[in-house]
This record gives C-alpha cells, sequence and structure tokens, in this order.
C-alpha cells in the first residue's frame, strides 16, 4: 500500500518558472495567503499586490500563506500600472487571467520556455480593472461548465499557474 510522503520526502526541485503574478486590487487575507502559498508551489519569481491595502499581519493570511511570505519575493503598495509599464519597457508578454469579449481559452495559452510572463488576477469583486485591460497583450478565460462566468481568484491563479507552467 502507498504510503505518504511527508514534507523532507517530496522529491520535487525547486526552480523558477519565469511567472510574475501581478494581483491587481485582490486583498482578502485568504485569497492573498493562498497566492502566495501557489506563487511558492509554482516557482513565481515575484508577487505584486497592487492597488490595494492589505493587512499581513492577519493571521488568516498568514494560516493560509503556511510560512510562505518568508520564501516567496513580493511587494505591495505599487500601483498596477506603473508594474506593468516596467515589464512593457522590458517587452515582457503580459497577460490577463480575465472573460473579456476577445479572451482566449487559457488551453490555448503560449508554452512557456522559460521566458518571463507577466500574469495578472483581479479583485474578489470586480475582476481586473479596465485600466490594467487596455494594457495586456492577451487575456485568457477559464472555460466553465456552468452557468456562472467566474470563480474565487485563488482557485482560477491555481488553474492558470498550471496551465503556464505544466511542460516545465
Amino acid at each position: 500500500m502507498a504510503r505518504q510522503t511527508t514534507h523532507d520526502e517530496v522529491p520535487f526541485s525547486v526552480r523558477s518558472s519565469g511567472i510574475h503574478l501581478l494581483c491587481d486590487g485582490v486583498k482578502s487575507p485568504a485569497n492573498v495567503g493562498g497566492l502566495f502559498r501557489l506563487a511558492e508551489a509554482f516557482g513565481v519569481c515575484h508577487l505584486y499586490f497592487c492597488d490595494a491595502q492589505i493587512n499581513f499581519n492577519s493571521e488568516r493570511l498568514k494560516r493560509t500563506a503556511r510560512g510562505t511570505m518568508g520564501t516567496v519575493p513580493y511587494s505591495s503598495e505599487v500601483a498596477s500600472l506603473e508594474i506593468i509599464n516596467s515589464f512593457k519597457e522590458k517587452a515582457t508578454p503580459i497577460y490577463a487571467l480575465e472573460i473579456t469579449t476577445t479572451s482566449i481559452p487559457l488551453q490555448q495559452l503560449p508554452v512557456l520556455d522559460h521566458q518571463e510572463v507577466v500574469l495578472i488576477v483581479g479583485n474578489e469583486q470586480h475582476g481586473v480593472s479596465k485600466p490594467v485591460l487596455s494594457l495586456v497583450d492577451n487575456c485568457f478565460h477559464i472555460n466553465m461548465l456552468g452557468a456562472n462566468s467566474s470563480m474565487n481568484v485563488t482557485q482560477a491563479a491555481a488553474i492558470a499557474l498550471y496551465a503556464l507552467t505544466k511542460d516545465l
């Protein structure tokens, strides 16, 4: 019978995916903590919390992050547009995870070959802001089978990060 492994026994190697995760207005402590864990799990280079006031001392955030706040590089209290423009200057591809009239299904994302990209996820209520959407190179959405057109930002980010890194 199979035996569950411990954290010390996991055979995964630590490496960078080349992804910068920009959180446009995300502020829920549970979501912020979950995004830290996802960022660590998927080798995110840097996590940007933009245009939101976040209490990084929140017990809920810390409990959900499970120690990853100390291992994932992050910035907060920065403007989304400022970060996006700095990546545009370097010609880094910028993708938003948002359903729009021109968004493409997530399974059509270009294959990453260890290149840098920026993935943007949006606010829990309103999604990615219009000013940010106007600057991205592409918008991608997750095809869903139900009648709802959205899901929790952390869950959606997990699906997108998996899609971006599955071939690395």
